[in-house]
């Protein structure tokens, strides 16, 4: 499983509709409108890096509106959930 961070710049009139387009995108598992630099995030879990490439450049990056857009490949996935499970290893041996 490939997870990415696909940060986005989006014409200002345009957020809300974007944003809906790229929910619907097979791969993008959210989309959340940001405050900062970018405007809006779209989290994308695929099986590859070729799917990711496809969805990317394909699907995205053709939405009306996007300026332009950075590409995070995530290495690692920390969940608070393997946090947890990390931490509480001999706690059970009280």
């Amino acid at each position: 499983m490939v997870s990415a961070i696909v940060l986005l710049t989006v014409e200002r009139d345009k957020i809300n509709k974007v944003a809906e387009i790229i929910a619907d995108i097979e791969g993008v598992s959210e989309v959340y409108s940001i405050a900062g630099r970018y405007d809006l995030a779209a989290i994308v879990r695929v099986r590859s890096n070729e799917d990711l490439a496809g969805v990317v450049t394909e699907h995205i990056r053709k939405v009306g509106g996007i300026t332009s857009s950075e590409t995070l490949i995530a290495f690692r996935v920390y969940s608070r959930h393997d946090l947890e499970r990390m931490f509480s290893i001999g706690l059970d041996r009280a």
